[in-house]
């Protein structure tokens, strides 16, 4: 597919397209005219770059773990350096503290909904709860 179906595929201006490819992060073959042609899969790809920008990892670091995540867990990685596992180890960690406070902010959302849906009526005074 050409670049601009994938972007709009992806929802992802080709500039940004064009970045990842420049970085290694995606592939694109050439036509003999020069456009790129990019495989289906680059759809999926896409937004799992996207998804891990978005999470905050810079994309050196997803340069170096994209490959991990289409291979099978059983693997050994040589270029796995004490500073990557550890920046890794931050980032995992930032991350379950977001979706913490999204799933936090979810919740009282939901809260809040369900009370407006099913508002409880204010208890009713009865005359012998009065006092005088």
């Amino acid at each position: 597919m050409r670049i601009g179906e994938l972007s709009e595929r992806t929802g992802t201006p080709r500039r940004l397209l064009r970045y990842y490819e420049e970085q290694g992060l995606i592939v694109a073959d050439r036509s003999p005219n020069g456009y790129r042609d990019y495989d289906g899969s680059c759809v999926d790809r896409v937004l799992q770059i996207r998804g891990l920008l978005d999470a905050g990892l810079p994309t050196r670091i997803i340069k170096q773990i994209l490959p991990c995540l289409d291979k099978p867990r059983i693997i050994h990685f040589p270029d796995a350096t004490p500073e990557m596992i550890a920046t890794l180890e931050h980032e995992r960690d930032r991350m379950t503290e977001r979706v913490n406070c999204l799933t936090r902010n979810r919740d009282a959302i939901a809260e809040y909904l369900d009370a407006v849906r099913n508002p409880t009526p204010p208890p009713t005074a009865h005359l012998h709860d009065v006092k005088a």
